[in-house]
């Protein structure tokens, strides 16, 4: 914090955000120094090269790509996550025998990829298959125990943060030998045999190996919600034969899941073909703008702006965290960054620690719905739909105006009903000073110019990320060679997260889809349908949202895409607003209790109950939960529709998220009595609606209300609703 808040003087422009762009170390990532911080910040610029090289100048086969893009996340992964916690400083470490198992267990590991370029040459030779026995006693045998072995030896030791354990050199070299194994065989004729009872039982061995890392590694990035979810998938594939109802299938055997689930059908499906094109490249995009600390200039440019309005920073909190939670694509992580610049300046100005925490929370939960980059989920969303991103874009504006128009005025009716300031003059940044430097927006209006004049979105964002470097030759953090190396090692790193998720998401997407569980949820939607639409809508917000609970937005709306999203689809919900309704639910997991990540980090920045944090954001983003029901009711929300309907739909929606605000914080142009929130309610649900009736209903019922509180509160002390 001492590095992001400051007592400003005239004499330094007033900036108050300084570091929000600084690299986030997570608890369980190593600092390295010295000659490992050489080697592995060269092997984080080699990845993500090798990514803009693969995407712009030399294509390879598609699976290979995909292979290749998992194999460096979780080799670089195990490098800087540790598997259990540091030692600390001084403190006591494992015993030192526990290295020695795992240096002997480094022979099984290189025997096993030695048996693999074996193999490879025998086929080279002319032979049409490997003996099974070979695949399975020097090659699958030697692969598992290693891998086994190495993930229960890093549980258990403890070194300091700098140390790199043996036991993570040898899971590297378990991720290096099943790739391998996968790249040969899947690059010849045996990639047919998949899914088949004459598929290598090798290709089984190689994708068991594979799976256990992902798991391992996205227990050490993500937590333990989404590896338990995944591994109940996974036991429902075996156990899925002898359970009763809906939920019973034929089954599968051990070999045909596993040959299938590393292809295209699950861990190489839609979640990696997304992380390994767009994701990463709006990755690298996010670690450049961060390297010529556009973020800064974010933080500060919306203090310059919304700064002096009632309830400052908490307006500051909206503005910025919506800017940089588009952009690094993570609710939680996008709390850590500007939070700590905004929360404890919310609490100077009035607010309690559980509303600073709060509404925190809720604006960097929105980042993940604001056009044009929308964090990630989009462009999973792209991939499975078939629709053009542009158009998802295009049909994410008006539900983002209404999410972040709610929390505004959320923001505005608690400052005035508490008589909260904003900050004077002498404590934020020159207005004229940052508008000088306005060209820094340059990158993300590029972005949106080249999406919108027809370019792909692989070239968009090369171009974007281009251009960040370019701008950044005219501002005060001009990015040289060695910049721009950091943004390349910067953009590796902060890759693993979000790769880790995904694969594991796709084991996840693999075994609904080989199982055939989600045609099953589908068939129960339906029935629930033929009751009544809107029990079968409630009940997939249920499971989109208990789906996302402690897992990141990505994976939450890629799984919950493949079990509620068919559903919908299947009782005659176009697939745009599905996809959306689903998509909403999923983002707004991160602050529904009683597991919302995004509020337990803002509560651990404030201070206050976690808990109570996530009931407080959940109130504060209350319209997410209403919003994604009208889409059904009213497509006109998502851009379906004659222009005419939607900028109706448009206004009177706004009108309506005023009012549920009002209704909320019982403050409107003054205090509001129990009997006129009720009827606010009425009104804000009859306009949120967007039926021309309703809407009539609803302007002429806020029209009262407003008659009724500007004569009740004319002339007194109280404070009319603030502008920025």
């Amino acid at each position: 914090m001492s590095n992001q808040y400051k007592n400003q003087t005239p004499e330094d422009d007033r900036i108050i955000a300084d570091g929000v762009d600084s690299d986030v170390v997570e608890p369980g990532r190593r600092v390295f120094s010295g000659r490992l911080w050489w080697v592995f910040a060269a092997m984080a610029v080699a990845y993500t090269s090798f990514h803009l090289i693969s995407l712009n100048i030399y294509p390879i086969e598609t699976w290979t790509f995909r292979i290749l893009h998992v194999c460096g996340a979780l080799i670089l992964g195990f490098g800087l996550y540790t598997g259990a916690r540091f030692a600390e400083e001084g403190g006591k470490t494992s015993p030192r025998w526990l290295d020695g198992i795992a240096a002997i267990m480094l022979l099984p590991a290189l025997y096993a990829l030695a048996q693999v370029f074996m193999m490879h040459q025998a086929m080279a030779d002319g032979a049409m298959r490997i003996d099974p026995a070979i695949e399975t006693w020097h090659f699958g045998a030697p692969l598992i125990v290693a891998t086994v072995s190495a993930i229960v030896l890093s549980w258990v030791i403890r070194r300091p943060r700098g140390h790199l354990p043996i036991a993570e050199l040898v899971l590297m070299v378990c991720a290096a030998t099943a790739t391998s194994y996968l790249l040969l065989m899947f690059n010849s004729p045996l990639r047919a045999a998949t899914g088949t009872a004459f598929a290598p039982i090798g290709i089984s061995w190689a994708a068991i190996a594979g799976s256990m890392l992902i798991l391992e590694l996205t227990r050490r990035v993500a937590g333990m919600a989404l590896v338990i979810i995944a591994a109940i998938f996974i036991a429902y594939v075996f156990a899925g034969p002898f359970l009763p109802g809906f939920l019973g299938y034929p089954g599968l055997t051990l070999n045909r899941f596993f040959s299938q689930v590393y292809t295209d059908a699950g861990v190489l499906g839609p979640t990696t073909a997304v992380s390994s094109t767009y994701i990463i490249l709006f990755i690298i995009f996010a670690a450049f703008l961060q390297a010529s600390k556009v973020g800064d200039y974010f933080v500060n440019f919306a203090f310059a702006a919304a700064g002096r309005a009632r309830g400052g920073p908490a307006k500051v909190s909206i503005f910025a965290s919506g800017l940089m939670g588009m952009i690094n694509g993570t609710s939680a992580g996008n709390v850590v960054s500007t939070g700590s610049l905004t929360i404890p300046l919310m609490k100077k100005v009035g607010y309690p620690g559980r509303s600073a925490g709060a509404i925190e929370a809720a604006a960097s939960t929105g980042g993940q719905i604001m056009p044009p980059i929308m964090g990630a989920g989009a462009f999973i969303m792209a991939e499975i739909t078939g629709i053009p991103y542009t158009e998802i874009a295009i049909a994410a504006v008006i539900p983002a105006i209404l999410y972040f128009a709610s929390i505004y005025f959320m923001v505005d009716f608690e400052a005035a009903r508490k008589g909260m300031r904003g900050m004077t003059r002498d404590e934020i940044p020159k207005f004229s000073k940052l508008a000088r430097h306005a060209y820094l927006f340059a990158p993300i209006i590029i972005l949106v110019a080249a999406l919108f004049m027809g370019y792909s979105v692989i070239r968009a964002g090369t171009l974007a990320t281009a251009s960040a470097a370019i701008v950044s030759w005219i501002s005060p953090n001009k990015m040289g060679p060695a910049a721009i190396l950091r943004a390349l090692q910067l953009g590796g790193t902060m890759s693993i997260q979000i790769i880790a998720v995904c694969a594991c998401a796709g084991l996840i997407v693999g075994v609904i889809g080989l199982t055939g569980v989600g045609a099953r949820f589908s068939s129960l939607l339906l029935g629930l349908a033929g009751v009544s639409q809107l029990l079968a809508l409630f009940f997939a917000m249920l499971i989109s949202i208990l789906l996302g609970m402690g897992m990141p937005t990505t994976a939450a709306y890629a799984v919950a895409a493949s079990v509620v999203a068919p559903g919908l689809i299947g009782i005659g919900i176009q697939p745009l607003v599905a996809h959306f309704f689903v998509f909403y639910f999923a983002v707004v997991s991160a602050i529904t209790p009683p597991v919302a990540l995004a509020s337990y980090a803002a509560a651990g920045i404030s201070g206050d109950n976690a808990m109570g944090t996530s009931v407080a954001s959940f109130k504060i983003g209350l319209a997410a939960f209403i919003v994604p029901f009208m889409f059904f009711y009213s497509p006109a929300m998502l851009m379906e529709g004659s222009w005419l309907e939607i900028a109706r739909v448009g206004v009177t929606a706004t009108m309506g998220i005023v009012l549920l605000s009002a209704t909320v914080q019982a403050w409107f142009f003054g205090p509001v009595k129990a009997w006129q929130r009720a009827v606010m309610f009425i009104g804000a649900l009859c306009m949120i609606y967007g039926g021309i009736y309703t809407d009539l209903a609803g302007v002429a019922i806020a029209a009262g209300l407003i008659v009724m509180q500007r004569r009740h509160h004319n002339g007194s002390n109280t404070p009319k609703m603030a502008t920025t």
